[in-house]
């Protein structure tokens, strides 16, 4: 019988049961794409991490939701790293420990900020960001219940990428973003002849006072209908922000997955001139709730 060390980490949250969950397995060197893919149906989570060795980072990890594999993703990254340090694979070096992982899209710096020993915060380095095309939105809108009359005025329906594609939906409000009703048939065809992997439906102002912007992000099964906290598209989103010019400051709080009962938060920081965004980082905390093993026979 094979077994694997397994732990399941609650990422962008202080608190357990908050944030977005992601099962992390260790040890996973020579293990096949299917059998990561059927544990990730099993686990059902929006993400699992398959951790093995590099020879071009700390560690190679790649990432599955129940559906496919993704090539980046953000709270699988901070979640996967705490989980490294509890395993013991990582000793931190003081308050700041850096570390890389090698994903599809190359290796990903992250940094781990300590006090006494403990974990505070994660953040991890996104990739240069690409805009790619822009959507119609009276043919974009729809899919989720909306009107064209929904997205902030003066800005592109867009993809973004920090790394994995993700349809950047800037919207005028929160009362938006509570009448979201996704056609889950219109947005397979949708999806099916575009260039992004998930849509991030987001406004400004956060659900809390601490927060500056606040956001939705969905799937279709057997993925997830809609993602506790996406740092994927967080990057993504931050990017658009500054180089759209919608926010003041590049340094700011998102929130998102409050409404699902499991709120989360990111601090986030755009690198370069909004003309030529070199990379964006996106950190939080995290809490471990589960630590055993699985077994394959």
């Amino acid at each position: 019988m094979t077994t694997y060390p397994f732990y399941q980490v609650d990422a962008f949250t202080h608190k357990p049961l908050g944030g977005n969950p992601c099962a992390i397995l260790l040890e996973t060197d020579g293990m096949d794409e299917a059998t990561m893919l059927a544990i990730a149906k099993e686990m059902n989570l929006s993400e699992t991490s398959f951790v093995s060795a590099s020879e071009k980072a700390d560690f190679r990890v790649r990432y599955f939701t129940p559906a496919e594999e993704i090539p980046l993703a953000g709270h699988p990254t901070i979640a996967t790293t705490y989980a490294l340090v509890q395993a013991g694979r990582i000793d931190l070096t003081g308050k700041l420990t850096k570390i890389s992982l090698e994903m599809q899209v190359g290796p990903i710096d992250v940094e781990i900020i300590a006090q006494e020993g403990k974990v505070e915060k994660i953040v991890m380095t996104q990739m240069k960001p690409q805009f790619l095309g822009t959507h119609d939105a009276e043919k974009v809108m729809p899919v989720f219940d909306l009107t064209p009359d929904d997205v902030l005025d003066g800005t592109p329906i867009q993809t973004v990428s920090t790394g994995t594609p993700q349809l950047m939906i800037a919207v005028r409000d929160h009362d938006v973003l509570r009448h979201i009703n996704m056609d889950h048939a219109a947005y397979a065809a949708l999806r099916k002849e575009g260039d992004f992997f998930s849509p991030h439906l987001f406004c400004l102002g956060g659900a809390t006072e601490v927060g500056h912007t606040f956001a939705r992000h969905f799937g279709t099964p057997p993925d997830t209908m809609e993602d506790p906290f996406t740092g994927s598209a967080t990057g993504g989103m931050a990017a658009y922000l500054w180089h759209h010019g919608l926010i003041e400051s590049p340094t700011f709080v998102a929130e998102q997955g409050h409404w699902m009962g499991r709120p989360g938060q990111a601090m986030v920081e755009v690198v370069g001139p909004q003309e030529d965004i070199e990379a964006v980082k996106v950190g939080g905390a995290t809490a471990g709730i589960l630590k055993g093993e699985l077994y394959l026979d």
